[in-house]
């Protein structure tokens, strides 16, 4: 190959080495000589470092993640126990433990949000796919942003069925205790 476009062994050796790179005049000798264009010679390297993801960046996400629903089973099952302790005697700190629970599991919200929008995952199977440090295909991804405008109203919706049912739930317990 380097005889065939003009260069020393070296020189393609230091390319595949990324030593260095093919000045304008190899990289038309190289686009030539494999039968495909300069653009994709040059492009398809960067599509697939763009594609890339970072296992490093996965684990993060991943970690994240586990803390983040852990705290929150962890939230939601104490929730009442521990109501219950603070109202029938009169345990107050009871309430302060699981306020500072609910504290560090609305920051690993965030956390995870913020690694959301960072990677610009907004879709459960995005999220699956990253999660498992793959990319969606163009179609599938294309299928997937259509689905964005909806996804904001079910979140508005599942936030509002949630709030109705912590509010049953608190004036269940307090009528339990009261009564």
């Amino acid at each position: 190959m380097a005889d065939k476009i003009f260069v020393t062994r070296q020189t393609v050796s230091n390319w595949e080495n990324s030593k260095s790179y093919p000045d304008i005049q190899s990289l038309l000798l190289l686009s030539q000589l494999f039968g495909v264009s300069v653009d994709q010679l040059i492009k398809g390297d960067l599509e697939t470092m763009k594609q890339e993801i970072s296992q490093e960046a996965v684990d993060s996400f991943n970690r994240e993640s586990r803390i983040f629903a852990v705290m929150c089973i962890v939230s939601a099952v104490t929730f009442i126990p521990l109501a219950a302790l603070a109202l029938a005697r009169d345990q107050w700190w009871a309430i302060a433990l699981w306020a500072i629970m609910y504290a560090v599991t609305m920051h690993e919200a965030f956390r995870v949000e913020k690694l959301k929008k960072n990677h610009n995952l907004h879709t459960y199977r995005e999220i699956v796919a990253y999660s498992e440090g793959r990319t969606l295909e163009e179609l599938e991804a294309a299928e997937e942003r259509g689905k964005r405008p909806y996804q904001a109203v079910f979140k508005v919706l599942a936030s509002a069925a949630v709030g109705v049912l912590l509010a049953a739930l608190a004036i269940w317990v307090a009528g339990f205790l009261g009564g």
